[in-house]
């Protein structure tokens, strides 16, 4: 703030209040004021030191529409030349953190889309508590001229998204609600869930801008879920979630980079138990998500993926290992859990893969180089000890053969046992390309003794490769495959974590 300027009243606004039209907020009332209202900018009315608010309002109203609901709001009371941007800007309305009362949020809902004369950007909230009679609250939202032009559309429920069950949930899945697909043409990302589409509506639906659709506990016929991804001609990321009604999913799309999938272990109805990539020329990532080890086991075996034609394929996981019976097919290579059945041919574009594996073994992770020789980052998720991983006499003709790729290995649960350290060691003493290795440990072992003691367990003085790094940490190595959306499947490494994280590295 400039020196002798006056400073702003601080007004509040109620934490359940939708945020006021610009003809309101010029007299705001105690109860439509902004909470913890900070003073205005220095320059805010036009001030040279302001040059944020000398943006043009296109620019400005880009910014807002990327805010979060709350803030975006805001942004109103932060001086006149900011006060009609809010309205003008595409509506970004998502539930999350907008009311500190879930039973309140109907009302707030509907107080903003009142308040916003459109067009929108993105509208996530859960519908499907609005069932029979109050079925036309749901119908309303989507109808709103707020929303029109709509890019992103998600529909969820309270129990999935706030963990706890509100208020009460029909017994079947529902229908989504009639104006759902309204914007059909404009969408570029659509997330459904926990719904049921019937033929009559998945068979009439087409997409022709829509690169991300996410299906999560949607039930659905065989012939309109392939009928509605034949509606989508654009589509490039696609995830498929505890989804019902269909037992097998084809893909031919030549626009596709990214694919998606969990299994359900059970449910009543058709599960989800086979996919064949036929034809898809520009797909570079896929991933079999888990709940909570790998993937679920369905009623009648596992998931069962034939890969034919994906000749970009890049990124792979996570394959699981430890009783599981899903397999992965290449052409005649057969992948079983993580024990390569049939080798006939590499794959040599796999450049990322994701493992997860009860019992830790290098030879599994050696197959799996075989299978993909061209490696280069391999991220190892294992709770248990495994096998003892002596490797020296067992595979010393390998080594004189073998050409180790790998630059990065993340390990999540190292505990420096001798299980754990032959397994490392294999890399530290032939892997002549690594670049780092970072190890997740607990945090009792996060210390300079355990450091110490593994530097001369691992046998650093005599790395293959002189500039690699070794590094320990406490927190999370890499993201889990359980924890992915349809916004994470295009990123390059989606396993990768992008957080800043503590570690310690050995020299």
């Amino acid at each position: 703030m400039e020196a002798g300027r006056p400073r702003s009243r601080k007004r509040k606004l109620g934490a359940n209040e939708a945020p006021a039209p610009a003809a309101a907020a010029e007299k705001p009332s105690p109860k439509s004021a902004v909470e913890d209202q900070d003073p205005p900018l220095a320059g805010a009315d036009g001030g040279a030191n302001d040059r944020i608010s000398q943006l043009p309002d296109g620019v400005l109203g880009d910014v807002i529409s990327l805010l979060p609901t709350k803030d975006g709001a805001r942004t109103q009371i932060l001086a006149s030349r900011w006060r009609h941007l809010w309205r003008s800007a595409p509506l970004n309305l998502d539930h999350h953190r907008l009311c500190r009362d879930r039973k309140d949020l109907d009302a707030v809902v509907s107080r903003i889309l009142s308040a916003h004369p459109g067009p929108g950007r993105r509208f996530c909230a859960p519908v499907y508590h609005l069932f029979g009679d109050r079925a036309e609250t749901a119908d309303a939202w989507l109808r709103s001229p707020a929303l029109d032009n709509l890019y992103e559309l998600e529909l969820c429920s309270f129990d999935y998204r706030f963990g706890l069950p509100y208020p009460s949930y029909p017994s079947e899945p529902q229908p989504t609600p009639a104006a759902a697909f309204r914007f059909s043409e404009t969408l570029r990302v659509a997330i459904i869930g926990y719904c049921h589409l019937p033929d009559s509506t998945a068979q009439g639906l087409h997409f022709p801008k829509l690169k991300k659709l996410g299906l999560e506990r949607v039930s659905i016929s065989e012939s309109s879920l392939h009928s509605m991804m034949a509606g989508c001609p654009a589509l490039e990321c696609l995830l498929i979630q505890h989804s019902f009604g269909f037992r097998c999913i084809r893909i031919n799309s030549i626009s596709l980079t990214s694919i998606g999938v969990k299994a359900l272990a059970r449910h009543k109805g058709r599960l989800f138990e086979e996919l064949i990539i036929e034809k898809a020329p520009c797909l570079e990532r896929f991933l079999q998500l888990s709940s909570s080890r790998g993937l679920h086991v369905s009623s009648s075996g596992s998931l069962h993926v034939s890969v034919i034609f994906a000749p970009k394929l890049k990124t792979l996981g996570c394959l699981f290992s430890g009783g599981c019976s899903a397999t992965l097919t290449f052409d005649l290579t057969v992948i079983k859990g993580l024990c390569v059945d049939s080798l006939t041919t590499a794959v040599c574009t796999v450049k990322i893969l994701a493992v997860d594996m009860r019992a830790l073994s290098l030879d599994a992770v050696i197959d799996m180089m075989r299978c993909f020789p061209c490696l280069e980052k391999l991220y190892i998720e294992s709770t248990g000890p495994g096998k003892t991983n002596f490797w020296r006499r067992k595979h010393r003709d390998l080594i004189r053969s073998f050409d180790v790729r790998l630059k990065k290995i993340v390990w999540r649960y190292y505990r420096g046992i001798k299980s754990h350290v032959n397994f490392a060691t294999f890399f530290v003493l032939n892997a002549r390309m690594l670049e780092l290795m970072t190890f997740q440990v607990h945090s009792k072992d996060y210390n300079e003794e355990f450091f110490a003691h593994q530097r001369k367990m691992l046998q650093l003085d005599s790395m293959a490769s002189r500039g690699a790094q070794l590094h320990f940490t406490p927190d999370a190595s890499h993201r889990c495959a359980r924890d992915f959306r349809v916004h994470d499947l295009d990123l390059a490494d989606p396993f990768e974590r992008k957080e800043p994280y503590e570690f310690h590295a050995l020299s």
